[in-house]
C-alpha cells in the first residue's frame, strides 16, 4: 500500500525546493533525446502493466459475484488460469520495461561521465589547485547517478503514477462514485502526517549523513598512503582507531534511531490509510446490506483503493523528487559550462619542426583566481557531504561572504639574508632568451618564483601580461597538444601510476617498442635496476610509486621524458635529498638527456650551474642578475651569496 521509496521524499518534504527552469528542463530532455525509442517502449510497457494491474480485482469480482454462487466449475478454472497468467504477463512486461529503463539510465550516465571527464581533462592547473578532489569525484559519481535517476526513475515513476491514477479513478468511478469520493477525501491526512512526521525523520537522516560524512572523511585522510605513513611515524594508530570508533558509533546510533522513527512513521501512515479503508469498507458494507452493492464489487474496490493510495502518495512526493533530481543535472552542467582559463584558439595551429628557441618577454604573473571559472557550492538537497574539519569537530574552513575562502599560494619562504619572499605578484617583468640547444639555469632563494617560470612554458598557467614564444611563435597561438609534445618536464615530485614500470614509461609514447623503452631506461641509468627486479618491466610500482626510492622514481621519470624525446626540456633537479650513488646516476643521466635540447633547469647542483650557457638569478619574482658563473661571481651580489652558502663546498 505504501511505497518504501517515498521515505526519502518525505524526508526532504520540509526542505526548500530547488528551482527548475524551462532552460534546464530542455537541456535535460536533450540528453534523453538519443534514447527516445527506449523511452517510448517504456511508456508502452507502462500502459500494458497498468492495464494488467486492473484485471485481477475484476477477476475476483466475477469469481465472488457470479462463478461461486452458480457453482460454475468451468468458469472457475478459466478464472484461476487467468489469475496465474496475469502476474506472468505482468512480470514479463516488468522485465522488458526494466531493460529499457536501464538502457536509458546507463546510457545517460555514460554520456554525462564522458562529457565531464573530457571537460576536466582540459581545465588548467589553477582549477585543480583550487578544487577539492572529493568535489570532482562527487560530480562524476553521485551527481551523474542523480541525473540518471531523474530520467530513468523519477520521470518514469511520475508518468506511471499519473497513468495508474487516471485508470484507477476511472474504474472506481464506474463501480461507485460515492465510495471513490470518500477514498480521495482521505488524501489530506496523508499530507498532514507526512509534513509533521517527515520533518522529524528528515532531521535524523540529515544528522546521520553528517556523521557518516565525518566518518568517511576520517577514513580518506588516514587510509591513503600519506596519512597512513604519518599515523605510523607518530605512533597514533590507537588514537585514530578510538576516534574512528566514536564516529562509527555515532553513525550506528543514528541509524538505529532513524530506523525506529521510520518504522513509526510508516506505521502512522498505515493507520491513516486504514481510516480511509475502514470508511470505504464500512460505507461499502452498508451498500451491500442495502442490496445496491455486491460483495465482489467491494472486494475489487478495496483492492483498487490500496493501489490508488500508493499512487497518490507517489504523486504527492513527485515535485520534490523531480526538483531534487534536477539539482544533480544543474551540478553536472555547471562543470560542462565552466570556461577554460587556458583556452585554445579556434584557429590554433600545430607546432611542427620545433628547433627549441625559447623567449620570455616582460612576463608578469600572479596566482589570483577568477571564481567564475571554479566550481561553486550547489546545495545537495537531502544530502550532506562537505566536512570542514577531519581530526577535530571544529570548522576549519574560513568563510568569506558566506562562501568558502580559496587560499592562494603565499610566498613566505625566507631569503638568504633572512627577509621574506612574501609578495602579491609571483613574477614581474621576466625577460630572457634560450637559444636552441642551450642550457639555462634558474637559481635563487626558495619562493623566488623559479618553479612558476617553468610552469608557464607548457601553459600550465598563462601569464597575466607579456609573451612567451617558441621559435618566434606565441605559445597561445598553437594547439595545447602540440605544445605538450614539444616540451618535456621533470619535477621534484614525480607522479607514477599504480601500474607497471612499462605502463608508466609508455605513457610518454604509447606506440614505443620494447627496444625504445630499454634504450630510454639505459639512458636514464635505470635499466639495470629494472632487470634485477623479479618482474622486470612488469613490476608494479605501487601507489604514487611508493615501492621505489626517490632516486629510482626520478630516473624512471627521466626515462619517460627521454622516450617522449621533446625539443625543450624543463627540469627541477631533485638531487639535493638523494644519496650520493643515486645523485651520481641521475647527474650522469641528465647530461645525456639535455644533450642537443634546449634545457631550462632549476639548478640544485654546482655541476649544472657550471655547464649552463646562461644563469638567471631570481629574487622576489624578478630576475636580479644574469650571466655565466664567472660573470656572476664577479658581481658580488645575490648569486655570490648563494654560491658561498650552497655551492662552494661541492666537488664537480
Amino acid at each position: 500500500m505504501f511505497h518504501g521509496g517515498s521515505w526519502g521524499a518525505y524526508m526532504r518534504s520540509g526542505d526548500e525546493k530547488p528551482k527548475v527552469t524551462r532552460e534546464l528542463l530542455l537541456r535535460v530532455l536533450n540528453y534523453a533525446r538519443p534514447y527516445w525509442s527506449q523511452i517510448i517502449g517504456m511508456l508502452v510497457m507502462i500502459l500494458i502493466s497498468t492495464g494488467l494491474s486492473l484485471i485481477t480485482p475484476l477477476i475476483f469480482r466475477q469469481m465472488i459475484d457470479k462463478v461461486l454462487p452458480s457453482k460454475d466449475l468451468h468458469s472457475l478454472l478459466l478464472l484461476a488460469i487467468a489469475l496465474l497468467f496475469v502476474p506472468i504477463l505482468n512480470g514479463v512486461t516488468s522485465v522488458i520495461q526494466r531493460r529499457l529503463n536501464v538502457q536509458v539510465g546507463e546510457g545517460v550516465i555514460y554520456d554525462l561521465r564522458v562529457a565531464l571527464f573530457s571537460k576536466l581533462q582540459r581545465m588548467s592547473l589553477r582549477f585543480f589547485t583550487n578544487t577539492k578532489v572529493g568535489e570532482m569525484m562527487s560530480r562524476l559519481n553521485n551527481d551523474v547517478v542523480g541525473a540518471q535517476n531523474a530520467i530513468s526513475n523519477t520521470i518514469v515513476n511520475i508518468i506511471t503514477n499519473i497513468i495508474e491514477a487516471i485508470a484507477l479513478m476511472a474504474v472506481m468511478l464506474t463501480l461507485e462514485w460515492k465510495l471513490t469520493l470518500v477514498s480521495v477525501l482521505i488524501l489530506p491526512l496523508f499530507i498532514f502526517a507526512a509534513q509533521r512526521l517527515g520533518g522529524v525523520l528528515r532531521d535524523l537522516a540529515r544528522k546521520q549523513m553528517e556523521a557518516n560524512a565525518r566518518m568517511n572523511a576520517h577514513m580518506n585522510e588516514t587510509l591513503n598512503i600519506g596519512g597512513a605513513l604519518l599515523v605510523k611515524l607518530f605512533g597514533r594508530a590507537n588514537e585514530e582507531t578510538n576516534r574512528f570508533r566514536q564516529r562509527a558509533a555515532s553513525v550506528r546510533n543514528m541509524g538505529i534511531d532513524r530506523a525506529v522513527v521510520g518504522s513509526t512513521f510508516f506505521m502512522i501512515l498505515g493507520l491513516v490509510g486504514a481510516v480511509g479503508t475502514a470508511l470505504v469498507y464500512g460505507l461499502g458494507g452498508w451498500y451491500v446490506i442495502q442490496g445496491t452493492f455486491t460483495v465482489g464489487t467491494i472486494v475489487a474496490f478495496g483492492s483498487y483503493l490500496g493501489q490508488l493510495y500508493g499512487t497518490l502518495q507517489g504523486l504527492a512526493s513527485a515535485p520534490v523528487d523531480f526538483s531534487t533530481s534536477m539539482v544533480s543535472f544543474e551540478r553536472v552542467f555547471e562543470v560542462i559550462d565552466l570556461p577554460r582559463d587556458i583556452p585554445e584558439k579556434e584557429n590554433a595551429f600545430v607546432l611542427q619542426n620545433v628547433k627549441g628557441n625559447l623567449e620570455f618577454e616582460n612576463v608578469t604573473f600572479n596566482y589570483s583566481v577568477d571564481e567564475t571559472k571554479l566550481l561553486k557550492d550547489v546545495k545537495r538537497y537531502g544530502r550532506m557531504e562537505d566536512v570542514g574539519a577531519v581530526l577535530s569537530s571544529a570548522e576549519s574552513i574560513t568563510k568569506r561572504d558566506g562562501k568558502e575562502k580559496i587560499e592562494e599560494p603565499v610566498f613566505l619562504e625566507e631569503k638568504m639574508d633572512g627577509t621574506s619572499q612574501a609578495r602579491d605578484v609571483a613574477l614581474e617583468g621576466i625577460s630572457f632568451k634560450a637559444a636552441s640547444g642551450q642550457l639555462v639555469a634558474l637559481v635563487g632563494p626558495s619562493g623566488a618564483g623559479k618553479t612558476t617560470v617553468t610552469y608557464l612554458i607548457p601553459r600550465l598557467y598563462d601569464p597575466g601580461s607579456g609573451v612567451i614564444r617558441i621559435d618566434g611563435t606565441d605559445v597561445k597561438e598553437v594547439t595545447l597538444d602540440s605544445l605538450a609534445t614539444a616540451i618535456g618536464m621533470v619535477t621534484q615530485e614525480n607522479y607514477l601510476f599504480h601500474d607497471t614500470i612499462r605502463t608508466n614509461l609508455v605513457y610518454a609514447k604509447p606506440e614505443a617498442t620494447h627496444a625504445e623503452i630499454e634504450a630510454a631506461a639505459k639512458a636514464a641509468n635505470i635499466h639495470q635496476f629494472i632487470m634485477d627486479l623479479p618482474e622486470r618491466y612488469e613490476t608494479i610500482v605501487g601507489e604514487r610509486g611508493y615501492r621505489l626510492s626517490g632516486g629510482e622514481k626520478q630516473r624512471i621519470a627521466l626515462a619517460r621524458v627521454i622516450l617522449k624525446d621533446p625539443r625543450i626540456l624543463v627540469l627541477d633537479e631533485a638531487t639535493s635529498h638523494l644519496d650520493s650513488e643515486s645523485e651520481s646516476l641521475i647527474q650522469e643521466a641528465l647530461k645525456r638527456v639535455m644533450a642537443g635540447r634546449t634545457s631550462i633547469v632549476i639548478a640544485h647542483r654546482l655541476s649544472t650551474i657550471l655547464a649552463a650557457d646562461l644563469i638567471l638569478v631570481m629574487d622576489r619574482g624578478k630576475i636580479v642578475e644574469r650571466g655565466t658563473h664567472e660573470q656572476l661571481l664577479g658581481m658580488g651580489g645575490v648569486y655570490n651569496q648563494l654560491y658561498e652558502t650552497q655551492f662552494r663546498g661541492e666537488r664537480v
